[in-house]
Formats: structure tokens, C-alpha cells, sequence
């Protein structure tokens, strides 16, 4: 399927992705193959790069930069995992910024603090009281914030691509040919085909292409569902609880999630479309009956939060994929047919910053200067020796 299809049936979010890779020819060899053009492939490529620039690297984009998750998330870059904190994760945030810096990538990233919102408990003065099946009140500040998903996926390109790794576009991986230097077969969308030996692999491509990288046992892929309103005033966003501009997710159910932009539009999500055909993320369509009808019910739903709400003119809705597993913590492992091939995905909506941060964290494992944790494991794995 085409960038044009999956992006008329997704929708259109916001964020702009103003960058597009230098015209190259498709490389015969490479040290490193990284698949999938998002916030993971694009910072692993970034920090290939830096701390290994006589390494040659190239990504493989099957559609363009960003069309996938990378460039329709919603902006709250949230610490630790889905799973929460896991054995030698480390600070996610702080090694988020780190990697910002050292790449000098610029994408609005605010750190306020995030907020958890439930209808039991509470904190004795909640910043916010809205209506929904309850009270919803503030249970708890974590830490957290947003930032541009599309200056993120321009910025790391940028940074990837100024370090002389080469990026390629409608490059969509066919098949993987595991050997001791691994066959990768390319196939263009005008029938071009193109094969080339890589030395190590790094699979970034999350929801999507599951059989590729052997995400397939215990993953769950769905379209989750975002929409914008326009620009509030001031006093709207101080009547409504959200002055302080700090993200807010819902810590039960019925789930939602929110953030204020720059532009003082607000971004809300809920709802997840599964995928007509079973691991077939690519063919869901936010114009269906089903994904129409969960818009509707979030657009009412916000309206009827607050007072200052309720007038809320909305004007842009799109999904994007995400994939979850049946622990809720990330794949971060070898390939089952090849230790020379880091898989990584499966970020269950915490991948903002630890997307950049894990891709940073498999380089380094490829370059032989750290080691895998033990918790992202794939089931089946079993770091085959080629």
C-alpha cells in the first residue's frame, strides 16, 4: 500500500515533516541496515553515526519518514515504559534530552510534568474537576511533557542525514534473507527491486510489518484516534483546569488522554480501531462506521467535560498505529534468526522518548559497548548463532 492510501485512510494530523532525503542510489553493502523511518530508526541511524562515522548506515523507509507512528502520536513524551519502570531502564526523560542535545535536534520538548486523572481518589486540590462518568480529578503528577512530533521527525533526519547516514523513502523491505551478512530485498512502489548485504540490522517498524521482524506472537496492533480543537482563549484554558499545560492521561477506564499546543488548540484522544484483517494495521480507515461513530462519541465526550469545553470546535481527526503486547512491556531483543539484528517496538503509547532513547541504547548494543536488558525479550527468541 502507497504513502497516498495510508494517509487518506488515517487522516491528516497537524505536525508538518519538513524534511526530504537527498536523492542517492540504493547502497550494495552496508554496516548498518535500519528499518523503518520514525523516531526509533531515524535516532539509531543519528547515533550510529556519531559514535561510529566510519560506519556506513542506511535506512529504509517503506513509505515516507514519519508515516507511521512517529508522525501521528499525539506529542506526550512520557518516562519509563507502559509496564512502568523495568530492571536497568534508566532515566528515559533525561537520556531523551541528552540524545536531543548531542544530535541538536530542536522540537519544542516542555517537561512540566504530566498528569494521571482518575475518578477515585484524587488530590484534595485537583487543578481540574471535569465531568465523565464521574469526576475526573487528579490523582497524580508524573514526570512528562510534549513536544512537535513533526520537528522531531524532521530533526532526527536532519541529524542522521548531516552525519552521512543515507535515508531512502518508498524503500519498503520485502524479505530478509538471514545469513552471516544478512540479504535484504527492497521492492518499490514502480516494481524497482534492490537486494544488499548488511553486516547488522536494526528493525524499527513497530505495528507494521510484523512477520519481518517476528513481532507477531502475543502483539496486538491497533489505529488509536486523536482529534484537534481549535485555539482556545486564555481564559478557556484557565476555567478548564489546563493553564499549566501539562498532559493528562485518564489512570482508568473509560481511557483518555490529552494536550495543550503552543497554539493553545488541544489535542485529545481515545478510542482504538482493530484492523479488518487480523495484524493488517495499514488497512484500517478512520472514515468507517465504526471509527466515525468513536470520533463522534470523543468529540461529545470533551464537550461535556467543562463548561469552557463545550463550545470546542474541532477540526482535524486521524489514527495512527500502535501495538501493544500482552505484558505491556517493549520488544528490545535480537532477531530470532539473527544476533546481529536488534528489534525493537511495541511501545503501547509510552514511545515518544523512549522510542529515541531505546534506538540510541540497540546502537550501542551493535556496537558491541552495551548490553540488551533481560525484560524485552520476544518469546520465541532464541539468538541464533549464523
Amino acid at each position: 500500500m502507497s504513502y497516498s492510501q495510508v494517509n487518506s485512510r488515517w487522516g491528516q494530523p497537524p505536525w508538518t515533516i519538513d524534511f526530504t532525503p537527498a536523492d542517492s542510489s540504493m547502497p550494495e553493502k552496508a554496516d548498518f541496515a535500519i528499518v523503518g523511518g520514525g523516531f526509533t530508526g531515524l535516532a539509531a541511524a543519528a547515533w550510529l553515526r556519531l559514535l561510529a562515522p566510519e560506519k556506513s548506515v542506511a535506512v529504509f523507509e517503506a513509505a515516507r519518514i514519519g508515516a507511521g507512528a512517529s508522525g501521528r502520536t499525539g506529542g506526550m513524551a512520557l518516562a519509563e515504559t507502559a509496564a512502568g519502570d523495568l530492571p536497568g531502564l534508566g532515566d528515559v526523560l533525561g537520556g531523551f534530552q541528552t540524545i536531543l542535545e548531542e544530535l541538536g535536534v530542536d522540537c519544542d520538548l516542555s517537561l512540566p510534568g504530566a498528569w494521571e486523572i482518575g475518578r477515585q481518589g484524587g488530590l484534595r486540590e485537583s487543578p481540574l474537576a471535569w465531568t465523565d462518568s464521574g469526576t475526573l480529578r487528579v490523582v497524580k503528577e508524573v514526570p512528562g511533557g510534549t513536544l512537535d512530533p513533526g520537528k522531531l521527525v524532521s530533526g532526527l533526519a536532519r541529524a542522521a542525514e548531516d552525519r552521512g547516514a543515507r535515508i531512502f523513502e518508498d524503500a519498503p523491505v520485502a524479505r530478509i534473507h538471514w545469513a552471516r551478512s544478512p540479504k535484504i530485498e527492497i521492492v518499490r512502489s514502480n516494481g524497482e527491486t534492490h537486494a544488499l548485504r548488511a553486516e547488522k540490522i536494526i528493525l524499527a517498524t513497530n505495528a507494521l510489518s510484523l512477520g519481518l521482524t517476528g513481532l507477531r506472537e502475543g502483539a496486538h496492533p491497533r489505529l488509536t484516534l486523536a482529534a484537534l480543537t481549535a485555539p482556545l482563549t486564555e481564559q478557556e484554558l484557565q476555567s478548564a483546569g489546563l493553564a499549566a499545560r501539562k498532559p493528562f492521561y485518564t489512570a482508568d477506564l473509560p481511557y483518555l488522554w490529552g494536550r495543550v499546543r503552543q497554539d493553545k488548540s488541544i489535542v485529545w484522544g481515545a478510542g482504538l480501531v482493530t484492523a479488518p484483517e487480523e495484524k493488517k494495521v495499514e488497512e484500517a480507515d478512520i472514515a468507517s462506521a465504526g471509527a466515525a461513530q468513536l470520533f463522534a462519541s470523543l468529540e461529545k465526550r470533551v464537550r461535556g467535560l467543562h463548561p469552557a469545553l463545550r463550545s470546542a470546535k474541532f477540526t482535524a481527526r486521524w489514527g495512527g498505529p500502535i501495538l501493544f503486547r500482552d505484558d505491556w512491556r517493549p520488544v528490545f531483543d535480537f532477531h530470532p534468526e539473527c544476533k546481529d539484528a536488534v528489534v525493537l517496538g511495541a511501545y503501547a503509547g509510552h514511545g515518544v522518548a523512549l522510542s529515541s532513547y531505546l534506538a540510541a541504547w540497540a546502537a550501542e548494543v551493535l556496537l558491541a559497548k552495551r548490553k540488551l536488558p533481560e525484560w524485552g525479550k520476544l518469546a520465541h527468541s532464541r539468538h541464533a548463532e549464523n
